[in-house]
């Protein structure tokens, strides 16, 4: 039985509907690295989705600054700085598990406590200002992506 180590919530929504749902797939990305590395202790599998974390998170991050370089957000670069450096630990991390670091509980931890921080403290801050500057924050079925191309 897969248990959930974090969990969505509306309070982790930022309100853009592509940006929640790839936080969604973060989350269940750790939740699946937890049950494959603490509850299952499948350390192959456990190391694959390290491997699409580590992936994904570059994605994610991309996808968000280029929001910001679109809308000029003025937290750009402080916000940036903060995904270079959880890149850096995240790929830390895979390495050591390469070099045959076990996954523990403390690490999968780390990485839950920094997404829900970044989320609930950095991520809220560009929402108000991306829906000042006309992007559809709402849950309509028009992507982002829709609305800057027409």
């Amino acid at each position: 039985m897969e248990r959930e180590f974090i969990t969505w919530d509306d309070e982790l929504s930022v309100g853009i509907q592509e940006i929640d749902e790839q936080h969604k797939i973060l989350i269940d990305l750790i939740n699946r690295l937890f049950n494959e590395a603490v509850v299952k202790h499948n350390v192959a599998v456990a190391n694959e989705i390290l491997t699409e974390l580590v992936q994904y998170t570059i994605i994610h991050f991309s996808v968000e600054e280029s929001l910001f370089r679109i809308f000029n957000y003025p937290r750009y670069e402080k916000h940036k700085q903060q995904h270079e450096e959880l890149k850096k630990q995240v790929i830390t991390l895979k390495d050591k598990v390469e070099q045959g670091e076990e996954i523990t509980t403390e690490l999968i931890s780390f990485l839950r406590s920094w997404l829900k921080k970044h989320i609930l403290h950095e991520d809220k801050k560009y929402s108000s200002f991306l829906a000042e500057k006309g992007l559809e924050t709402s849950r309509a079925k028009k992507s982002w992506l829709g609305k800057i191309l027409g």
